[in-house]
């Protein structure tokens, strides 16, 4: 189930940001002091991915936290952050958000939406139709290029 990302959602989608193993070892700087607010969450389209369950997941939704997606609306529009649990890696969740995703921007009236990818997760944005536009050079806290990637949604 996907569904809107609410202020009492933020702890839990902190958690999932800063415990992520896409981001341990050289990239684990990046997210450790990262947070998602409720303020965030009011500011930007926030879904969040969860597995019915009853209550067995702690959150608003009930069900034990999957995954989440952050678009910013802009201008420019962007594809601000994108998680998975790690134990739901390749259970197809990515695939769903990145699909709600592309709905709500095209719903929102966006022609397409950019994304400053992580470099391990390139390949996960091309497979569900990114293309890439060029390498973002590094700056600040980030001591890595990044590849930016485009969704065309015409």
């Amino acid at each position: 189930m996907i569904r809107r990302a609410t202020a009492a959602d933020a702890g839990r989608l902190t958690e999932l940001v800063r415990g992520s193993g896409a981001y341990r070892g050289g990239y684990a700087a990046m997210v450790e002091d990262y947070e998602v607010t409720a303020d965030y969450i009011a500011a930007h389209d926030v879904f969040v991915a969860e597995r019915d369950g009853g209550g067995d997941g702690g959150g608003p939704g009930g069900g034990a936290l999957l995954g989440f997606y952050a678009l910013i609306l802009g201008p420019p529009a962007e594809l601000d952050l994108m998680f998975v649990a790690d134990e739901a890696q390749g259970l197809g969740v990515g695939r769903r958000l990145a699909a709600h995703m592309k709905d709500r921007a095209r719903a929102a009236g966006l022609s397409g939406v950019r994304v400053v990818s992580h470099p391990p997760s390139e390949g996960f944005y091309r497979s569900v139709g990114a293309e890439r536009t060029g390498t973002v050079p590094a700056k600040g806290p980030v001591t890595w290029e990044r590849p930016e990637l485009v969704f065309a949604l015409g």
